[in-house]
């Protein structure tokens, strides 16, 4: 236990200590961890021995706690008004682009591989949501940030894990039902997980993470508190959870919104009760209505006796919610890919490195550019977009759901082989080549700096 404890910590501040370094070259801080899995497997020091299959209850845990806490930091980043163009491209990425994307894959995998439609479709779920955790390269790097390519992909990344699981409860129901699902069972589905579990779980989120963004204000304002309130972003992201799972809605989506809520309750306090500094020239900080966010505002070092005013309550609730948040969200996620890395030397096939390059190379950027015609964005963004579709901790939640829901046999095994296999070649590829893209993006648009990105 010792030396664990010690290899981890050396793996920390590896991360820690190489951070500038690694920003300077095409790799992402998850590539250590991803190393470190595979070192520590049974390829190499067979330390570590994984088989997702036979102890799926933690992989689901753990994956839930991190995408809930990735999807409510990945909204609560997101300040651009609903009105913005990265809202309009992430709706058409997310749901006519994730629809192609799950069609695409289920027809190759059924035509190409001969699966049956039912695991097809399990599979194609399964791999279509892109990530919040693990595209830090390409979301938004925070509140202030209004690239509209960075805001389209963060914002489908918190609406897409939700939006494909009634897919993936879909293709359960199928493998249940191999004599074929009845027209009852499939209205059944549609009305529980399309018609109500998607707007609940935005409506849920949406109003927990308003109301209490702005009681939490209410209340530091009044006690002039200005001691950390990390508290209140676990607060909101569990209230959020248990009030989706009793009312039937989308968790994922519940947290999102609950993020994008919080967000909300942020900009209607500034926009009626504005700093006197909002205006001191920081003109890159600030939003449409003319107010940087407010947790750029944060001043601990103020005496006791100052008085907080609405701004500075607000923006000290959103700042520890998202020093909270980060710390958390980067915990779990380097778990993750440690333990999806390591269980690669027992689940990996050749048909799942062919589906995975077929969806990163052709499936996903056909789908992003049939769902953006006619959407006004740029054909090289459209592109760009379409091979930036980082896979993660939404395929390994979506793993373990159908492992915990009655998935086993050969067919967990194929799911299973298929989603390590995504996941750790997207860390891999898309770590690779998000930053040098990236770079070139902005060597392009560096002429037309006045223009909208």
């Amino acid at each position: 236990m010792t030396a664990w404890i010690a290899a981890c910590g050396v793996l920390l501040l590896g991360a820690g200590l190489t951070s500038g370094w690694i920003k300077r070259l095409p790799i992402t801080s998850f590539w250590l961890f991803l190393a470190a899995g595979i070192v520590a497997g049974p390829w190499f020091l067979d330390q570590v021995w994984l088989d997702f299959p036979q102890h799926p209850d933690w992989l689901a845990m753990a994956s839930e706690l991190a995408l809930l806490v990735s999807l409510f930091i990945g909204g609560l980043n997101l300040r651009m008004g609903f009105r913005h163009i990265a809202w309009r491209t992430a709706l058409r990425l997310a749901f006519p682009g994730m629809l192609l994307c799950i069609a695409g894959v289920c027809c190759a995998m059924h035509w190409v591989f001969g699966t049956s439609w039912a695991l097809a479709l399990l599979c194609a779920a399964m791999i279509a949501p892109t990530d919040p955790a693990l595209a830090s390269m390409v979301s938004v790097d925070d509140a202030a940030d209004r690239d509209a390519m960075r805001g389209a992909l963060s914002a489908e990344a918190g609406l897409n894990d939700g939006a494909a699981l009634p897919f993936l409860v879909l293709a359960m129901l199928m493998l249940e039902q191999p004599e074929g699902v009845s027209l009852h069972a499939l209205g059944r589905w549609f009305a529980a997980n399309i018609l109500w579990s998607l707007p609940a779980g935005l409506v849920i989120g949406g109003g927990i993470g308003l109301c209490l963004g702005l009681v939490g204000t209410w209340m530091k304002s009044i006690t002039n508190d200005t001691a950390p309130s990390d508290f209140l972003a676990l607060a909101i992201v569990m209230l959020s959870y248990a009030a989706a799972e009793w009312l039937s809605g989308s968790i994922f989506l519940a947290a999102s919104a609950a993020g994008i809520g919080l967000r909300r309750a942020e900009l209607m306090i500034v926009s009626r009760h504005p700093h006197l500094s909002a205006n001191d020239g920081r003109q890159e900080a600030k939003d449409d209505g003319g107010h940087p966010p407010a947790e750029f505002l944060v001043d601990r070092s103020a005496r006791p006796s100052d008085k907080l005013g609405p701004a500075e309550s607000i923006g000290l609730v959103v700042s520890d919610a998202l020093s909270f948040g980060d710390t958390l969200e980067r915990i779990l996620a380097a778990t993750l890919v440690f333990a999806t890395s390591a269980a690669l030397a027992r689940h990996w096939s050749l048909q799942a490195i062919a589906v995975s390059l077929l969806l990163f190379a052709l499936i996903r950027p056909c789908s992003v550019y049939l769902a953006t015609i006619g959407s006004g964005v740029p054909r090289p963004r459209r592109l760009l977009m379409g091979w930036l579709g980082v896979r993660g901790i939404g395929t390994v939640n979506y793993l373990a759901y159908a492992l915990t829901h009655g998935l086993d046999g050969n067919d967990a095994a194929m799911a299973t082989s298929l989603a390590v296999t995504t996941v750790v070649l997207s860390v891999i590829l898309h770590g690779a080549t998000a930053q040098p893209l990236m770079q070139w993006r902005r060597r392009r648009l560096a002429p037309r700096a006045t223009e909208p990105l």
